[in-house]
């Protein structure tokens, strides 16, 4: 599969950080598309399965790692890459694992380079 083929979501509550990360992915040749409202990219995910959804962990209305969760209900073969500059990630990320979700976290802010580095490992 090409990375042109590949469509990959960004959701952050920062809207800048969603749009930045999907600018640098769109340079690298990736499908692309930012959200700020996780709600907003579960409803877009279930209409349009991504093959990649990186996303941001502690946001309003819905943790990233709900989020991740209810994509890979819809779409078990979904990567995820999880990011997170806080410190409750830990506790929230020990808890899915408790339940049998496991994903990669990125310190934020992730550099451009470590970003893409991790998608080709996983694709």
């Amino acid at each position: 599969m090409g990375k042109a083929a590949l469509l990959i979501y960004v959701v952050d509550d920062e809207i800048v950080i969603a749009q930045t990360l999907a600018t640098v992915l769109i340079r690298a040749g990736f499908r692309t598309a930012a959200f700020d409202d996780p709600k907003v990219a579960l409803s877009a995910f279930l209409a349009e399965h991504a093959d990649v959804l990186i996303s941001d962990v502690v946001m309003p209305g819905m943790t990233g790692i709900e989020l991740a969760v209810r994509a890979r209900q819809a779409c078990p073969e979904c990567k995820v890459l999880l990011l997170s500059g806080q410190i409750i990630t830990s506790e929230l990320l020990e808890r899915a694992s408790q339940e049998g979700h496991h994903f990669d976290v990125f310190a934020k802010p992730v550099h451009p380079n470590e970003l893409l580095e991790k998608l080709k490992s996983l694709i």
